[in-house]
């Protein structure tokens, strides 16, 4: 059995960031990038179902600029047997990229897909869904745990009420939730295997999709300042505050 999973290139999560002066985005010129935390999680589980006999290969793909072949390199550090990176310097948008998984996933063939549920940069959680949908597979989204077997796999998902089981028929589309396991830390030997490891290189074209943005960012703000909490001496003064000033009541 043959699993592709996709993994982004982000600014580190334990990294500050800022808004650009002009409003037009963040800031992430010198700041340390890492793989996405949900994508670092889907190819654990991945590498996970190659150890256990139940997949053979495990292929990472990424999408965007030449420094994604870092973030590739991670992955393949962890465990993956090679990498795709579909090499541009356009702003992708999880149309696009689905769009780019769906063609590769053409010529590939995988048996199962595995994205993290979402990016830590845009937490737009769409692209796994929209790729379900371009290849017309069934979709499990939210994953806590995964079980594969005569060519099903049984996932659990989490929902805000408790959880949930499907059951879906291979070939599938799976995205991860932050429950479904724990990376393993990245050795120095793996780091170096990872190196000479096939890493190849496509842009959009080759696979003839269209990556044209439909979305335009009007502006982005930080949040506002949270006001400082106050004492009150009793119930009443808490009461009123709450019906008049905070229109909470």
């Amino acid at each position: 059995m043959k699993v592709m999973v996709s993994v982004k290139r982000v600014v580190d999560p334990n990294v500050k960031v800022r808004v650009k002066p002009d409003r037009t985005g963040v800031d992430i010129s010198n700041l340390k990038m890492s793989v996405n935390p949900f994508d670092e999680i889907a190819v654990e589980e991945a590498v996970r179902l190659k150890e256990r006999g139940l997949a053979e290969q495990v292929i990472v793909v990424s999408c965007g600029g030449q420094q994604c072949q870092e973030t590739l390199r991670s992955a393949m550090a962890l465990g993956a047997d090679r990498a795709i990176l579909v090499q541009t310097d356009e702003e992708l948008q999880p149309l696009a990229v689905a769009k780019l998984l769906s063609a590769l996933a053409a010529k590939e063939q995988p048996d199962l897909v595995i994205l993290g549920k979402q990016a830590i940069d845009d937490d737009s959680n769409q692209t796994g869904q929209m790729l379900a949908g371009l290849l017309d597979m069934p979709q499990a989204t939210f994953a806590s745990k995964i079980d594969l077997a005569d060519r099903k796999a049984t996932v659990t998902r989490e929902l805000d009420g408790g959880l949930e089981t499907l059951l879906v028929t291979l070939p599938a589309v799976v995205t991860t939730d932050l429950r479904l396991n724990e990376p393993r830390y990245i050795t120095l030997p793996s780091i170096i295997k990872a190196k000479k490891k096939p890493l190849a290189i496509v842009t959009p074209s080759e696979l003839g999709v269209d990556i044209t943005p439909r979305l335009r960012t009007l502006s982005v703000c930080e949040p506002p300042t949270r006001n400082a909490g106050i004492k009150v001496p009793d119930v009443a003064t808490l009461t009123d505050k709450l019906k008049n000033e905070a229109k909470a009541i």
